[in-house]
């Protein structure tokens, strides 16, 4: 009966190594519940994405610098997008959490339990990258390039002491009337 099982298995399809480890790293992630080892689930956690992506960063041309990728192990680990869009482990420690900083906070692009899930909303969030760096960088070919005449230099403005002179002159009337007021005032 031991021959039967042994030869069903070899009719499976052989598991990778890579696959083998990243089952362990989850299977470890999983068991992981004792809070000192918290940080070390959220960082493998952490590295089971990163090496999901792997797929999708190869296949980002060279010339292309937006992203740097990379996990960050200081108090929250992170995994690093780009210089403002990161993923991050929930409260619970088995939620991702994929982030972005904007001039007006901190906004949630994805969350799920799920590494899938999380590749999906990376690779949507890579591809508007891209296309806002090919329209930032495109230049409008059918446009007239207009080269204008540049602008006679300003007449130098006279006057300006005779303007403060004025305004002094104004602003010490105004006092001497003041103190006439208060002192016909005070009669």
């Amino acid at each position: 009966m031991a021959d039967a099982q042994n030869s069903g298995t070899s009719a499976a399809k052989p598991i990778r190594l890579r696959d083998a480890l990243r089952q362990a790293r989850i299977e470890a992630a999983d068991r992981t519940g004792v809070v000192v080892d918290l940080r070390d689930a959220e960082i493998a956690r952490l590295e089971i994405l990163n090496e999901a992506l792997d797929s999708l960063f190869a296949q980002i041309p060279d010339g292309v610098d937006l992203f740097d990728r990379g996990i960050s192990q200081g108090d929250t680990p992170r995994l690093w997008i780009d210089v403002v869009a990161h993923v991050v482990m929930g409260r619970d420690k088995r939620l991702y959490r994929f982030v972005q900083d904007t001039r007006y906070g901190r906004i949630v692009i994805a969350e799920s339990h799920e590494a899938a899930k999380i590749v999906d909303a990376v690779t949507d969030y890579v591809a508007r990258r891209m296309i806002e760096r090919e329209h930032a960088l495109a230049v409008p070919a059918l446009a007239p390039v207009v080269t204008e005449a540049p602008l006679p230099p300003a007449k130098p403005r006279r006057g300006g002491f005779a303007l403060f002179a004025l305004g002094f002159l104004a602003g010490a009337l105004a006092l001497f009337a003041l103190a006439l007021f208060a002192a016909l005032r005070h009669l």
